[in-house]
C-alpha cells in the first residue's frame, strides 16, 4: 500500500523538523519535503505531488490563508492548519477551513517541542483523515457584500413559521469538515426557526470565533453554549470547545447544560452526549442532522432520538468532506432522508412549515 506523501510547510525550522519526524515514524505515511515558505512549497508540490499538505498559518513572503486561496483555486488538495493558540490565530483558523483547509492543529504558543509531540497522535490522525477527504475547487472570490454559499435561500422570502415550530429544537452534529457544512445549514435560516444547538469537534479557544463568524452571517442570534441558559428560539447555540453540550429541562423551559466530564468516543465535545440528551428530554420535538466528518461519534444515539420520535435528516456522501459519521448514521438506521448538504436547511423549514401530520421516508 503507498504511503501517504506529505508536504511540511512552516517558518519555523523546529516546527518544519518535528512535524517531519512525527510524520516518518508512521508506518503508513512519508514527509517527502518541509518548505519555509509558500514561495519554495509551490515548487516542492510541483516536483512531489503530494497527498497532504500541512501549512502554517505566519509566514514570510506569502501569508498562509493567501496561499492556501491559491491553492484552492488552482490546484486542490488536502490541506491540514497548523494555527497558534490565539484569538487572532483562531480566526485566521476559521478563515483557512472556509477557503477550504479540511482541518486543523492548534500548536502551543510556549514548549512547541513537547507540545507538538503530546499533539503527534491528532495530527497523524489528521492527516489520515485529510488524505481521503473530498477537496473542492474554491470558486472565484465573489464580490463584496456577496451572500455565502448555500446562503441563498436566507434572501428568498418565507411566510413566519407557525407557532409549532417554537416547541422545536434542531440538534445538529458534525466534524471534519463541519465548520463550513453549519454555516450552509444556519445562514438559510429565518429569524424565526426553532432554537438550534451544535456539537462541533474543536478543541477550546476556536469555538468562540467559529460562533462570531456564523452570527454576523446568520439572521439567528450565534453563540457559544453557557451552562444554565435557557434554550430560546431565533437561536443558535455551540458547544464550548473542550465541554459537552446537552439539553436538559427546567419547569417548562429547556436549558443547555455545558461539562467538563470524561470525552465519550474520544471527544469532548462529543455528538453522542447531544443528541442522547435530545432523545431523553426532546423526543418527538426534536430534529437532527449529521453532517460531515470522521468516525461514528453520535450515530448510536441518533438512532436513538429516531426511536424516540425525533425527525433525521443525514448528509449525502456526494457533499461531505468526510462520509464518516454520516454513513455510521446511516447504518445505525437513524435517518429519515440523506440528503445533498445544500437541500437540508430547505428541507428542515419545508418540514416545520408543513402540517406535521404522518413522517415522509425517502429512503
Amino acid at each position: 500500500m503507498a504511503k501517504i506523501k506529505v508536504v511540511v510547510v512552516d517558518d519555523s525550522a523546529l516546527v518544519r523538523s518535528l512535524l517531519t519526524e512525527i510524520i516518518n515514524r508512521q508506518a503508513d505515511m512519508t514527509c517527502v519535503g518541509a518548505a519555509a515558505d509558500p514561495l519554495v512549497a509551490r515548487e516542492m508540490i510541483r516536483e512531489t505531488n503530494p497527498d497532504v499538505i500541512t501549512l502554517d498559518v505566519e509566514m514570510p513572503r506569502m501569508d498562509g490563508l493567501e496561499f492556501l486561496s491559491r491553492l484552492m483555486r488552482l490546484r486542490p488538495m488536502p490541506v491540514v492548519m497548523v494555527s497558534t493558540l490565539t484569538e487572532q490565530g483562531a480566526e485566521a483558523t476559521m478563515r483557512a477551513l472556509e477557503l477550504g483547509a479540511v482541518d486543523f492543529v492548534a500548536k502551543p504558543r510556549i514548549g512547541v517541542s513537547s507540545g507538538l509531540q503530546e499533539l503527534a497522535g491528532d495530527i497523524v490522525d489528521k492527516i489520515r483523515v485529510a488524505a481521503s477527504a473530498h477537496v473542492k475547487r474554491l470558486p472565484p472570490t465573489p464580490g463584496a457584500g456577496a451572500a455565502p454559499a448555500g446562503g441563498g435561500a436566507a434572501e428568498q422570502p418565507r411566510a413566519a413559521l407557525p407557532r409549532v415550530s417554537t416547541e422545536k429544537i434542531i440538534c445538529i452534529g458534525a466534524s471534519t469538515g463541519g465548520t463550513e457544512a453549519i454555516r450552509e445549514v444556519l445562514v438559510p435560516m429565518p429569524a424565526d426557526a426553532p432554537a438550534i444547538v451544535i456539537t462541533q469537534h474543536m478543541p477550546p479557544g476556536f469555538t468562540t470565533s467559529f460562533a462570531n463568524r456564523l452570527n454576523t452571517l446568520c439572521r439567528i442570534r450565534v453563540q457559544e453554549a453557557q451552562h444554565g441558559q435557557r434554550i430560546l428560539p431565533g437561536h443558535a447555540y455551540i458547544a464550548p470547545g473542550g465541554h459537552h453540550l446537552r439539553i436538559d429541562r427546567s419547569g417548562s423551559n429547556y436549558v443547555a447544560v455545558v461539562e467538563d466530564t470524561e470525552p465519550v468516543n474520544r471527544h469532548r465535545p462529543s455528538v453522542e452526549v447531544l443528541f442522547k440528551s435530545a432523545a431523553r428530554v426532546l423526543g418527538p420535538n426534536a430534529l437532527g442532522i449529521m453532517l460531515t466528518g470522521m468516525g461514528a461519534d453520535g450515530a448510536q444515539a441518533m438512532r436513538e432520538m429516531k426511536d424516540a420520535g425525533s425527525y433525521n435528516y443525514v448528509q449525502d456522501e456526494a457533499s461531505c468532506v468526510v462520509f464518516g459519521m454520516p454513513r455510521m448514521a446511516i447504518q445505525h438506521g437513524a435517518a429519515h432522508e440523506i440528503l445533498p448538504l445544500s437541500q437540508i436547511a430547505a428541507a428542515v423549514l419545508n418540514r416545520l412549515a408543513s402540517a406535521p401530520a404522518g413522517v415522509r421516508h425517502r429512503i
